[in-house]
């Protein structure tokens, strides 16, 4: 097991602990990022008014704008230290290259063996990465470094393809799998159609990316559901980014994905930037801890979020984050009401009937957004469709405009050969 290191203190001392940690950083990119030396020197802010975690708010917010439009000026080491580049996906913008040096893959290797053993991940367990290391992606070498950190095994089949994750499951026997939630969906159907016993495959439990497993209550949202009433495996979420590199991850009581205090700090603020109250809805912003060659302040991560402050019966006090709301620019004002993708994507993962989805966004000819959705079910109807309207009224207050597409043809607007996730939002606006 992986020592707690500063997460079971009380929140006065992990919140000392910070403040020691923070002035290093501030330090560290007075010294050595450009960008921020002439980015706080425009802007007239001071470094050395930054006493304790209050005063960050004194220090104004970096965006994606900032990333994309300055990258360059982000790197605080000379490129010969830098060992690799790694690239966010884009779904919000263009992607954005980060540079790692070798301390920087110790510090990603450290964070995922932490999260890794915060969901029961221990040495000598057989993990199967079902997620792609190629492509510059940061997550999918993030869960090989920290699983070979923790003393797992990891079995590198990448992602798609149910029939190769079905012979390495049966050849190599993993106790964990980590992968995109709606994959595993395809996977027990696959195994129902080819007569394999999932049941009895050794798996205890999935380690979940890039797709939401509970509601706000952290219930099971519709996707666990249905994976977990055919599959009795326990079901693990995570949260992160390439830009904080550090990860919110469950552990077994699932209320929760658990903060690295030693990694990152943490702040939610409203629309105007301002703080929040404990408990309130708001953007999650971070700065870096211990971050090499590109470390970031007061990073706006456009994710709508909660965090809960009370101690978790893991034994952990450090704050844990709520499943992501949305993100702020993919917020969707439809006649009164605000919803973010998140929330109609769980609504259609509660059909059984339906085989792929997407959501378009845009604006129509009174200045308002507009919804559709396309849909690919293996029996269209009319029927279907006013079912679906129903429960968007129901759940969500609003009526989006269904049109039904043939399975391939919508799977190649969803599954875009550049995109290293499944395209089901375009924001048309």
């Amino acid at each position: 097991m992986i020592e707690l290191s500063i997460e079971n203190w009380s929140r006065e001392k992990i919140a000392a602990f910070q403040e020691i940690r923070l002035k290093e950083a501030l330090a560290y990119v007075a010294r050595n990022s450009p960008f921020y030396q002439r980015y706080y020197r425009e802007a007239g802010a001071s470094i050395a008014e930054v006493a304790n975690l209050e005063d960050l708010q004194k220090l104004p917010f970096t965006t994606k704008e900032h990333l994309q439009q300055f990258n360059a000026e982000f790197l605080c080491v000379p490129p010969q230290k830098v060992v690799d580049y790694a690239t966010t996906s884009g779904t919000s913008g263009s992607p954005v290259t980060f540079a790692l040096t070798d301390s920087d893959l110790e510090r990603l290797a450290r964070n995922e063996a932490m999260s890794f053993d915060c969901s029961g991940v221990e040495k000598g367990d057989v993990v199967q990465l079902m997620t792609t290391m190629d492509r510059q992606f940061m997550a999918g070498l993030a869960y090989f470094l920290g699983l070979r950190k923790l003393g797992a095994t990891v079995v590198r089949v990448g992602a798609g393809v149910p029939e190769l994750q079905w012979d390495a499951i049966q050849r190599y026997r993993p106790a964990y799998l980590i992968t995109v939630p709606s994959f595993l969906i395809k996977m027990i159907e696959y195994a129902e159609v080819n007569g394999i016993d999932y049941r009895n495959s050794g798996v205890r439990g999935a380690i979940c990316i890039g797709e939401p497993l509970r509601n706000q209550d952290f219930s099971p949202n519709n996707i666990s559901a249905r994976i977990t009433e055919k599959w009795d495996i326990r079901l693990f979420s995570t949260y992160a980014s390439t830009e904080m590199s550090t990860a919110f991850a469950e552990c077994g009581l699932q209320q929760g994905g658990h903060h690295h205090p030693d990694l990152i700090i943490v702040e939610i603020v409203d629309e105007e930037g301002r703080q929040v109250p404990d408990g309130e809805i708001g953007e999650l912003v971070v700065t870096t801890l211990g971050v090499e060659a590109m470390p970031l302040v007061r990073f706006k991560t456009g994710d709508i979020v909660q965090a809960h402050h009370e101690p978790c019966g893991c034994g952990r006090n450090s704050l844990r984050i709520g499943p992501v709301i949305g993100r702020k620019q993919q917020m969707i004002k439809y006649k009164g009401t605000t919803l973010y993708p998140p929330a109609m994507n769980n609504l259609l993962n509660g059909f059984d009937e339906i085989r792929n989805h997407l959501i378009e966004i845009s604006v129509n000819e009174l200045g308002t957004d507009e919804i559709q959705i396309f849909l690919a079910v293996d029996d269209p109807s009319d029927d279907f469709i006013t079912q679906i309207r129903d429960h968007f009224r129901a759940k969500l207050r609003v009526t989006p405009r269904i049109e039904f597409l043939p399975l391939e043809e919508l799977n190649k607007r969803v599954y875009v050969p550049k995109s290293r996730k499944p395209v089901q939002f375009v924001d048309r606006r």
